[in-house]
């Protein structure tokens, strides 16, 4: 994609939408750069995860709020907007999946003509749903209009047992992987029970964690939606799986939404950056100030706390 002569954010934003073909080129200069030659942490850093040779965005533009609900909402037109805004800000990392009824199909368009090397996306499969995964994750690929996933993740395990019960899951992940299908493998956890087994695991690159400073719709023993969870548990497996070399995406920052006071926000935002073992954040946003909220908050966090030695 060549770069253009320097727009404004207004341009940009007017040219964001034309119609159901609307195409935008986006500034090389607004692409998450590298971490490794950044002399200043920030939000849209592009971050590796772990051991990986994924990297993403630390910043992610997620799609599932409310199973989707948020987001769909919103309509296509404003949607590809909002998505365009993101990566006209830097935040290159889009998070979606399957079950979030009808994503697929509006993160097409939203990233239609831009340069697929320049954004990250993440992709969950459901456990036990399909006869034929690999069939469906070309599926995936076809709704979203790309040829590969940077991240592709077990979606919500729930049970202790979950590492036996898919070992098939498994093995077929890491074909996609080694035919570089999928880029990194992993799994996203709803429940006490199956993050102790998934912290206990070696199998895959990822684990997509849910983590905010008060609980709000954390993991809990009774997997209960509405109950506090175990902070402190929580994060003692954050820790663990991150020193075994995994890469951590934090979900539920704002607590899927409920997090209404910006103070509250800002103070989920501190404690998760803070914590050093979480290496990229995904957040559910349904307007520009979102975003730029988000922005401010993690650089401000990350200004705050200087990383953690690797030994720690």
């Amino acid at each position: 994609m060549k770069t253009r002569d320097k727009i404004t954010r207004r341009k940009f934003l007017e040219s964001t939408f034309v119609g159901t073909a609307g195409t935008v080129l986006l500034p090389q200069l607004l692409t998450a750069k590298d971490v490794t030659k950044a002399t200043k942490r920030t939000a849209t850093d592009l971050v590796a995860l772990g051991k990986s040779k994924a990297r993403l965005c630390r910043l992610g533009m997620g799609t599932g709020t409310r199973g989707g609900k948020i987001q769909r909402e919103l309509g296509r037109e404003k949607f590809i907007k909002l998505i365009r805004y993101g990566i006209e800000r830097g935040v290159t990392y889009i998070d979606t999946a399957d079950n979030y009824n009808g994503m697929h199909e509006m993160v097409k368009p939203a990233i239609k003509d831009i340069d697929r090397e320049k954004i990250q996306i993440l992709c969950k499969i459901w456990p036990g749903r399909y006869q034929d995964p690999l069939k469906e994750i070309d599926r995936f690929r076809s709704e979203i209009g790309t040829d590969y996933f940077d991240v592709m993740l077990m979606h919500c395990v729930r049970t202790s047992d979950w590492v036996e019960q898919n070992k098939r899951l498994r093995d077929l992940l890491d074909t996609a992987k080694e035919k570089k299908i999928i880029r990194a493998t992993g799994v996203s956890m709803h429940g006490l029970l199956p993050l102790r087994a998934t912290a206990d695991t070696g199998w895959g690159d990822v684990r997509l964690v849910r983590v905010n400073h008060n609980g709000r719709h954390m993991d809990n023993l009774k997997n209960k939606w509405k109950e506090p969870g175990d902070v402190r548990e929580v994060v003692k497996h954050i820790k663990k799986m991150h020193a075994a070399g995994k890469g951590i995406i934090g979900m539920k920052l704002i607590g899927e939404g409920d997090f209404k006071d910006p103070e509250l926000r800002r103070k989920s935002i501190d404690f998760v950056i803070g914590l050093g073992y979480v290496d990229a954040v995904t957040i559910g946003f349904k307007s520009p100030a979102e975003i730029d909220e988000a922005i401010t908050n993690i650089n401000n966090a990350l200004a705050k706390h200087p990383p953690k030695p690797a030994s720690t």
